[in-house]
């Protein structure tokens, strides 16, 4: 008779299980298939720019100055007086009137700070991992770690995966991966680990930040660890 309750028991929560799974699934698709109908929108044809003719200007005939004849005078020609030319190093070296201003003004100019894009990381902190739901089913407690030790594996399993979406900064790999698990993991319990993949996976879904994503991978690390331990 115990027996026959709790074989029900567990066919009642693996039943939840796929329907929980099942409804994740059904919302992920249904939003996948609203992505790809608005990238699939058409666009409005491309409407090169009449060019505009200009009118060519002519050119204006150059009329050629006459010079005037030169005279012959009888005076004796004065010969020509010698500037004293300055060392080439002196004229090289002596800046013009503008250019002195301007790098004064260069040196009294106040520096210009780039802004700098500032962005927010996630503190990730959550309180301990809590089984109890498990057990408000009807569980005893060596059956809920159970559930627990075979969710471990799975994660440990995926966060390889997701440091690979990670460095190629794929976010709709890392959005995919981390939804798989987020399903398991919230149904054996909550905090820890299930608080971090669901806070991660929402993120994902419109964040496009690195910096962001790679403070909620490490810490994904963190909590699976703590987790294992927790239940080693």
């Amino acid at each position: 008779m115990f027996a026959s309750v709790v074989i029900g028991v567990i066919v009642l929560i693996i039943a939840i299980i796929v329907y929980v799974e099942y409804k994740n699934e059904k919302t992920y698709q249904e939003e996948r298939k609203r992505r790809s109908e608005a990238r699939r929108k058409p666009k409005p044809p491309y409407k090169p720019k009449e060019k505009i003719q200009r009118p060519v200007r002519e050119k204006k005939e150059t009329v050629a100055k006459r010079k005037a004849p030169s005279t012959v005078s009888k005076e004796p020609a004065v010969p020509p007086v010698k500037k004293e030319s300055k060392p080439l190093s002196e004229e090289v070296s002596a800046p013009k009137p503008s250019e002195e201003k301007k790098r004064v003004r260069e040196k009294t100019a106040p520096a210009v700070k780039r802004e700098e894009k500032t962005v927010d990381l996630p503190t990730c902190e959550y309180p301990k991992f809590d089984y109890s739901r498990l057990l408000k089913m009807g569980l005893s407690e060596d059956e809920a770690i159970e559930f627990i030790k075979e969710l471990i594996p799975q994660l440990k399993t995926q966060i390889p995966l997701i440091k690979e979406a990670l460095n190629k900064e794929d976010f709709h790999s890392m959005e995919r991966l981390t939804h798989s698990i987020k399903g398991s993991s919230t149904t054996v319990g909550t905090g820890g680990v299930s608080d971090l993949l669901v806070e991660y996976n929402t993120y994902l879904k419109t964040g496009k930040d690195v910096p962001v994503a790679e403070a909620y991978f490490k810490n994904l690390n963190r909590y699976t660890d703590e987790l294992e331990k927790q239940f080693a």
